[in-house]
């Protein structure tokens, strides 16, 4: 119904933003991934698909259209709904998760909080061939979209560190420096901090 929603950033929080377009306010609930985005703009865009629910609509908005077509990939699969499709994706950056479809890694989808083992094989076996095409592309192609933030986020979740700590830490480093730092450099003074 919206394909996406541009305004001004009213109130924002890990899980929830609230857009300001033209008087009116949209409560959007977003993933970790594009909060990471989103967090110090002023105005911005989201992709948004709206979930009707008996007792609810509720608006999800995304950073980018692959981080929406995986939601959308995501709640197609038996068993897992809107908000456990939010985890996934707060979890793995879509490439993350792409990846771990396509080779099959039934342990990184496992540690994903509300997917056991067997909901980690039924994603590989009914998401591989949907985003099998795609997917390889997203994972050869340059994401425009990528800052050094989100690399430098990546590597720390990579070496263990939990997601929010990792986030803290990196907008603690990232405070005075200049845009177009490096994310090894990010990552540097981000472990500092941890």
């Amino acid at each position: 119904m919206y394909a996406f929603i541009s305004g001004r950033v009213v109130a924002k929080s890990p899980a929830v933003v609230v857009l300001d377009n033209h008087g009116i306010g949209y409560e959007v609930h977003i993933s970790l991934n594009t909060y990471t985005r989103i967090q110090h703009l002023e105005e911005c865009r989201l992709y948004s698909y709206l979930v009707v629910r008996e007792d609810a609509h509720i608006l999800f908005g995304f950073a980018d259209e692959a981080e929406k077509e995986l939601f959308v990939h995501l709640i197609s699969v038996s068993g897992v709904g809107p908000n456990t499709a939010r985890m996934v994706l707060s979890a793995m950056l879509p490439q993350e998760f792409v990846q771990a479809i396509i080779m099959e890694d039934e342990g990184a989808l496992g540690r994903i909080k509300g997917i056991g083992p067997k909901s980690a094989k039924r994603l590989i076996v009914e998401l591989k061939d949907k985003v099998g095409k795609a997917g390889h592309a997203m994972l050869s192609a340059p994401d425009a979209g990528n800052t050094a933030r989100a690399e430098a986020l990546s590597a720390l979740v990579a070496l263990g560190f939990s997601r929010p700590a990792s986030e803290k830490a990196i907008q603690k480093a990232a405070q005075g420096l200049p845009p177009g730092t490096p994310a090894e450099e990010i990552i540097k003074l981000a472990l500092k901090n941890l």
